[in-house]
């Protein structure tokens, strides 16, 4: 089966890697751009928002998180980022994440991981989507992190809000607790187990004060939002 022809946009300094990744990525029919320092890659990405954005961590100009970072705030859309960097501890990975990045590649990496990757992101629903996501009267702002609910605004702390995006993303299939500990915490997950007390919490804001709850529990399997369309 033919690959899609992606649109992606390569930010890096390297210029090995450019022409490595210039050949991949056309032997795979992809419509590759490339900028090699973060503010011309910025507005490449602006102009002309591409399927998805291979970003490297450390350019000139503007790094990579400063790149992402404006990318979230000016954009009108969401456009998925890959992030490259040769920084493998955790709390390197953590910070790309919490700049907006959606995955993450540790240099060196195989090629067809690179595709692989790409087309992943690609497929998620979305892809090229406006911030705003609405399921029956919540409403979540994924730039602005604002989330309301029948017009009544809930302040949520950053992994509340990282498990209700996650879930919102993949409605309204539910996602088992291995997804969502992955989508949080990575190959690294806490050896406690912090998630049942985030999703309590997040219960507690998103469903108490209201006639109708929308985080549901599938035993066995995961949980997933049901919307409360038609509810008052």
């Amino acid at each position: 089966m033919p690959l899609p022809a992606l649109r992606i946009l390569v930010i890096e300094d390297n210029r090995l890697l450019r022409d490595n990744l210039q050949a991949l990525l056309s032997a795979h029919g992809f419509h590759a751009s490339f900028a090699a320092d973060g503010r011309s890659g910025l507005q490449m990405a602006l102009i002309e928002p591409p399927d998805v954005l291979v970003l490297d961590l450390g350019l000139p100009g503007l790094d990579g998180l400063q790149v992402c970072q404006r990318l979230r705030a000016e954009s009108d859309r969401h456009v998925p980022v890959l992030m490259l960097t040769a920084r493998d501890a955790l709390d390197d990975r953590l910070l790309g994440f919490r700049s907006g990045a959606d995955d993450y590649l540790v240099k060196p990496f195989a090629g067809e991981e690179l595709v692989a990757r790409c087309l992943a992101l690609s497929q998620r629903h979305r892809a090229g989507q406006p911030h705003v996501l609405c399921i029956g009267s919540l409403r979540i702002d994924r730039r602005s992190h604002e989330v309301q609910r029948q017009g009544r605004r809930i302040e949520l702390h950053q992994t509340s809000f990282d498990i209700l995006l996650a879930l919102a993303e993949a409605w309204p299939r539910t996602l088992t607790r291995s997804e969502l500990v992955q989508r949080l915490w990575g190959d690294t997950p806490p050896d406690s187990d912090p998630l049942r007390t985030h999703l309590y919490l997040l219960r507690q804001l998103l469903d108490k004060p209201f006639a109708r709850p929308m985080l549901k529990t599938v035993h066995g399997v995961g949980f997933r939002l049901e919307s409360d369309e038609g509810i008052a």
